[in-house]
């Protein structure tokens, strides 16, 4: 009696026409994002005028102009996400309620259409010493002189602030609806106040989610570039880390010691990530979107 066929055996083994539809995606992977990577890693450790594997990092953690880019960027990130999650919490709970909840929605993340450039230069024109943020100071009499918003640290942090938000809106608003409403009623039926509701029955369903909006959010905003070019200081307190690559690279024509950079604020946004997704377990372990069925 035959054995089995080549397509049961590899069927058995989770080798079927389903798992072929993964093999696009994974060359894809590989492709774009592994193979770069891997390209990345080989050149930091290949230094330009020659010297140990470890000299571009040692270069860059030698330079205090180097080095300080990565304070100067946290600085702008954090407070970003922070504000951004701040914002995005309150007004995805009111939204979740009204009727016109898509239209709402739409008006929300339209700057996300906009696009970090044409933010920025928006922002020149509205916050600048010229601006009609200004004008309209003046002439109320708030002020006697034109408040400085642009070429420095304000400048950088609403821009982030006004891209970074609508994308933290609309994953704090996806969470915010996975979580079944019986719940709340339920609490609500047991006397809970809407402050305990939100602290003991929402917050702690939330925290999952909110943890994973909270590193995307980060991860984007620790890649400024041009936000920092455009309506902050490049040379001075906004000069970021992407900047410092992007000069090593292009402007002083060492790949490697660019792509060091690169692979540094990759590490660096790593130790986040992995600091606040392994602060979730302190909350709550369970389904994060509720029992909404």
């Amino acid at each position: 009696m035959s054995g089995p066929s080549l397509r049961t055996r590899l069927a058995a083994r989770g080798l079927d026409g389903t798992t072929l539809l993964v093999l696009p995606g994974l060359i894809f992977m590989i492709a774009l994002f592994v193979y770069p990577f891997l390209y990345g890693v080989v050149d930091s450790l290949t230094p330009k005028d020659g010297g140990a594997w470890y000299a571009n990092y040692v270069k860059f953690f030698s330079d205090p102009f180097q080095y300080n880019t990565i304070g100067a960027t946290m600085w702008l990130a954090l407070p970003v996400t922070i504000a951004n999650l701040a914002l995005a919490v309150p007004i995805a709970f009111r939204v979740r309620l009204m009727r016109r909840q898509r239209l709402l929605t739409t008006i929300l993340v339209l700057p996300i259409t906009l696009g970090t450039v044409f933010v920025a230069d928006g922002l020149l024109t509205f916050l600048g010493p010229r601006g009609w943020f200004n004008h309209t100071l003046l002439a109320l009499g708030i002020f006697s002189d034109p408040v400085k918003l642009t070429n420095n640290y304000w400048g950088v942090f609403a821009s982030l602030l006004i891209t970074g938000f609508p994308f933290a809106f609309l994953l704090t608003l996806s969470y915010i609806t996975g979580i079944d409403p019986a719940i709340e009623q339920a609490a609500a039926t047991l006397g809970a106040s809407p402050r305990q509701r939100f602290f003991r029955v929402f917050l702690p369903l939330l925290v999952p989610g909110l943890a994973v909006t909270f590193c995307l959010a980060f991860v984007q905003a620790f890649a400024v570039f041009p936000s920092a070019v455009l309506l902050g200081a490049p040379a001075g307190p906004t000069r970021v880390i992407s900047i410092a690559a992007y000069q090593a690279a292009f402007e002083q024509y060492d790949h490697s010691l660019g792509s060091a950079i690169a692979l540094i604020m990759g590490a660096v946004e790593l130790v986040v990530v992995v600091a606040i997704l392994g602060c979730r377990s302190f909350f709550y372990r369970g389904p994060a979107g509720g029992t909404k069925g």
